[in-house]
């Protein structure tokens, strides 16, 4: 008897400790729990009269500080060593484009009190050091590399920004930079010298994901055409586009 009653007990230990454990469990499990990327967020963040500024926010607005900080002055070197005409180009939008910018961002960061640095970064220095030792072709080449690179990573980080920012100053700046960023990637695009391979290559260097999607056509295959659809409602009017024949 005395066997069969400790082993009740034991069982009624073991029930009592996973309901108690079932019930712990969703206090843990909740998203904004410590070191949860919420609870980040939250930590990160400061209110504002625009809304909350967190981490990320104020990163990118001293990215878009860093980034006219080094692409005015490239942009104002292309223009003085007058090399091509889509080249030389591509450095008038970089000055307007960077001088509209940085006003911008000036206006911004007054506004939510932030310090803003007033030289570029080691990395962006070392680009204006490349491109001030180089000359002709070369100087052309990397121009319209080093600067289509560097404003494919911005414009990846304004797109995350814009969707996600709870601030709407930061929302305004970020529409700003997504404009700005996108003419200039396609003036740089322009002068005929961008390396879209590299790119590629570059954007997944160190990634191990599998290729995703269907399978390329086979060659020479015969596609069907795709079935048409008929929405069920209105459509807007057509948006007014570019005449393909306008030079840039």
């Amino acid at each position: 008897m005395r066997r069969i009653f400790l082993s009740g007990t034991g069982l009624v230990v073991i029930a009592l400790t996973a309901t108690i454990a079932a019930l712990l469990y969703p206090v843990w499990s909740y998203a904004d729990r410590s070191g949860t990327g919420l609870a980040n967020l939250n930590a990160g963040s400061v209110p504002t009269r625009w809304g909350q500024l967190s981490a990320a926010d104020r990163d990118f607005v001293v990215r878009v500080r860093l980034a006219g900080l080094w692409e005015l002055p490239a942009g104002q070197q292309a223009v003085e060593r007058a090399p091509s005409a889509a080249v030389t180009a591509a450095g008038h939008h970089l000055i307007d484009g960077h001088a509209f910018l940085d006003a911008r961002v000036r206006e911004v960061a007054a506004q939510l009190g932030m310090e803003l640095p007033d030289q570029p970064n080691e990395q962006q220095r070392g680009w204006l050091r490349t491109l001030t030792s180089e000359s002709g072709t070369t100087y052309e080449k990397d121009f319209a590399n080093i600067l289509r690179s560097a404003h494919g990573k911005v414009f990846s980080l304004v797109a995350q920004i814009r969707a996600n920012t709870r601030n709407s100053l930061v929302r305004a700046l970020a529409d700003d930079a997504n404009t700005t960023v996108l003419d200039h990637i396609r003036m740089l695009e322009a002068t005929g010298l961008v390396d879209f391979d590299a790119l590629a290559r570059e954007s997944v260097a160190g990634t191990t994901a599998s290729p995703s999607g269907p399978p390329p056509p086979t060659p020479g295959a015969t596609l069907p055409s795709p079935a048409p659809v008929t929405p069920s409602f209105a459509l807007p009017p057509a948006a007014s586009r570019v005449n393909p024949t306008d030079t840039p």
